[in-house]
């Protein structure tokens, strides 16, 4: 059977005074793991703040006979997520696990959305996680050690009406997962993506309460704490919802190429269908095998027409 296993670990959670990173602290602390219960307190749309709930969370953590400290710090803001980090290393002498779970929403159509609305959404959680992420990159490469998880979503990922800003902040961070994974292999460090369905402020009001009831925080954090543990995965968006898990991937089809006399728009409408065709669909783990794959075409003089 296999074990999730952590070897005197320290994480830090954001936005983990209620839902979704609660329950992510929570059970972390239950199989030992030392936490940040980082939270601005504020509410849904990011207005207001206090430190009640992080230190609910806490107590919650330490009445469990766990260890773990409270923060108040703002994502978004470099001196305030360095303070939290610093805070963590003087008291626990390291970092392990960094949960970027922070997040807010503001949600209208994209005509009725200000560019206020767009900036703000997307800074807490594209530039937040960043801000985050950067903060403890290098303590994690130094010790050759990290585990850290994005939160995307499936309106990252497939779309949903009125979002347009949180989708391309939780697209954002499917792709910043990608990227950096190559950039910290050679440290162990090892970045997930977590894309959850669960009940939480964020969905309270979107679904009615017998899916709702369905839809616990518990199931995803399951899924959260296999991301983070030692043995942890790389490169993965795991889906987490209902007690359901499964994976999205990003592919790209074979596709065609065109001799230069015969790129013409007519003749990609000609081939659309064999353009669009999954057979044969890849997953490139980097940015390059796209180009490799139409070059080495070319050197074959492998061309549709």
């Amino acid at each position: 059977m296999s074990t999730v296993e952590f070897k005197d670990r320290v994480a830090i959670v954001t936005g983990a005074g209620g839902g979704l990173g609660r329950s992510h602290a929570l059970a972390l602390a239950a199989r030992g793991v030392k936490v940040v219960v980082n939270d601005l307190g504020g509410s849904v749309d990011g207005t207001g703040g206090g430190s009640t709930m992080a230190e609910n969370v806490v107590a919650e953590i330490i009445a469990a006979g766990g260890e773990a400290i409270a923060n108040g710090a703002n994502v978004t803001k470099e001196d305030e997520v360095q303070a939290m980090v610093d805070e963590a290393i003087a008291k626990w002498g390291h970092i392990d696990i960094l949960v970027n779970n922070a997040g807010i929403l503001r949600d209208k159509s994209f005509s009725k959305m200000t560019l206020a609305d767009w900036d703000l959404v997307v800074a807490v959680h594209l530039r937040g996680s960043a801000t985050c992420t950067k903060a403890v990159w290098n303590h994690m490469k130094e010790r050759g050690y990290g585990r850290i998880v994005m939160t995307t979503s499936s309106s990252g990922m497939y779309g949903n009406f009125g979002q347009t800003n949180y989708g391309a902040a939780k697209a954002g961070l499917s792709g910043f997962m990608r990227t950096l994974c190559l950039e910290g292999a050679k440290y162990d460090i090892r970045i997930n993506t977590l894309s959850p369905t669960a009940r939480s402020r964020m969905t309270e009001n979107l679904m009615p309460e017998d899916i709702l009831e369905k839809l616990t925080v518990e199931s995803v954090s399951a899924g959260l704490v296999y991301l983070v543990c030692d043995d942890a995965p790389n490169r993965m968006i795991l889906c987490a919802g209902a007690g359901g898990y499964s994976e999205t991937k990003v592919v790209e089809t074979q596709g065609i190429n065109l001799a230069e006399g015969d790129q013409t728009p007519e003749n990609v409408a000609k081939f659309i269908d064999q353009i669009r065709s999954m057979e044969g669909a890849e997953e490139f783990t980097n940015g390059g095998q796209q180009g490799t794959k139409f070059l080495t075409r070319i050197q074959k003089g492998e061309f549709m027409v």
